[in-house]
């Protein structure tokens, strides 16, 4: 079932969400108009757990194998096919994706971060926060079994450049200065 524009919004607010029509219908944004130009995303998101977890991770003795390695890949081919879970993403011919796992001991947990790039008429927020999402979940399946309580955080865009809204730079987050819902100094 559709929703209806609010009636208790100007007319200009309801028109910035670009996947709502006026009638208030999910529509998938024409972009065929737009110039193709490079763009690139970052994205970034923490995998929170005891230091054993940790060490199990790090010396490469986790049951299921290299954590790290399977979870990027499984970061990378999630970029690969974001347009398949995000219902009114495009298909984009992505350019470029790298996905970066830290260890941090400080934390203790991982630093997970997808860049990813293309040149074409739309940006690549939403592959690279997907990246992140699915290497996060990767780690949490691989080491679930010797710890449940293990926590995914801070899940955000930390960058964008290119397309017509120019570059984007969070504020918010910088990395590895976040735990467990409170900023670290």
């Amino acid at each position: 079932m559709a929703r209806k524009p609010s009636k208790n919004k100007p007319a200009k607010e309801q028109s910035a969400l670009t996947h709502i029509d006026a009638s208030g219908e999910a529509r998938m944004v024409d972009v065929s108009a737009k110039p193709a130009t490079e763009r690139l995303a970052v994205a970034e998101g923490r995998v929170v757990m005891s230091k054993a977890t940790l060490e199990l991770i790090v010396s490469g003795n986790a049951k299921k194998g290299d954590v790290l390695g399977i979870a990027r890949v499984a970061g990378i081919m999630a970029a690969k096919r974001t347009s398949e879970l995000i219902p009114l993403c495009h298909p984009l011919a992505l350019s470029k994706v790298t996905l970066d796992i830290t260890p941090d001991r400080k934390l203790p947990g991982c630093i997970v971060r997808a860049t990813v790039k293309v040149t074409g008429p739309t940006g690549v927020e939403m592959e690279a926060l997907t990246a992140v999402s699915v290497a996060c979940l990767t780690i949490y399946d691989m080491i679930k079994a010797v710890e449940r309580g293990v926590r995914i955080e801070g899940i955000h865009l930390v960058e964008k450049q290119g397309g017509k809204s120019g570059h984007y730079k969070s504020g918010h987050y910088k990395s590895g200065h976040y735990k467990s819902g409170h900023y670290r100094a």
